[in-house]
């Protein structure tokens, strides 16, 4: 399974001492566009070409808090959908103790230059 390193830094956090809920979309996309390099996928070249993916709809399930200094993954996994939708299941898991911190279904589609939605070759093959 595909992941990515991180640690929390301490901006990250909010008056309780926590990663503050909106700082996991952006562990998650991140996540997402490495898993997608890794592929051989440039997000910013699709851009480039009008191919946008977007995101339609985001499923976290937070489990428990990371802390300022915690050091966690981010895990990637494509899953297709429909014939216009492919979803990323993702987890962020603590390193100390690889506790499950959140479980995520992020569900998007590719928008064309005329605003119309399909799946990209390139993501169909990685199912």
């Amino acid at each position: 399974m595909f992941s990515v390193d991180f640690k929390v830094r301490d901006y990250e956090c909010d008056m309780q001492g926590i990663v503050n809920n909106g700082v996991y979309f952006n562990y998650l996309e991140h996540a997402r566009h490495e898993f997608l390099h890794s592929k051989g996928i440039d997000f910013a070249e699709l851009a480039r070409q009008q191919v946008n993916l977007v995101v339609v709809r985001s499923e976290l399930d937070y489990k428990a808090p990371l802390q300022s200094g915690d050091h966690f993954a981010v895990t990637v996994a494509y899953e297709p959908i429909s014939k216009l939708r492919f979803g990323f299941r993702q987890q962020v898991i603590r390193s100390r103790d690889q506790k499950v911190m959140l479980e995520a279904l992020v569900i998007g589609t590719a928008v064309n230059a005329r605003g119309r939605p399909f799946v990209p070759e390139a993501l169909s093959l990685l199912s």
